[in-house]
């Protein structure tokens, strides 16, 4: 049984949460747990967070015991873009995307 979370709006880039993700995709939750305590990418505390919260609905919403889980799919869309002007050189502007994302992590009950 497939149990969802999702981050919206989280002032991270997709492509650098993407990172983070490609790493515990498919790993049992305890073992993504000790992946991301030891990346020194801002992203893996979202993910971790986002990660506790999927456990947390699969525990108290469907009875699902905590060390059968492993996470099935997980993503990170595009959310809003902020756009902000930086000055340059002779009177000119630059533009600054600041980018935000959407974490979406599946976690399912491992079949022995």
């Amino acid at each position: 049984m497939e149990v969802i979370a999702k981050a919206f709006n989280q002032p991270i880039a997709p492509r650098k949460v993407r990172l983070v993700l490609d790493s515990v995709r498919g790993q049992k939750v305890n073992d993504a747990y000790d992946i991301l305590d030891v990346l020194p990418h801002k992203s893996a505390r979202l993910v971790r967070n986002v990660i506790l919260s999927a456990v947390a609905n699969a525990k108290n919403n469907k009875g699902i015991p905590t060390e059968n889980l492993i996470i099935k799919k997980a993503y990170a869309d595009e959310g809003r873009t902020l756009k902000r002007f930086k000055a340059r050189s002779r009177g000119r502007t630059a533009p600054r995307l600041k980018r935000y994302s959407h974490i979406n992590i599946i976690v399912e009950e491992e079949i022995k």
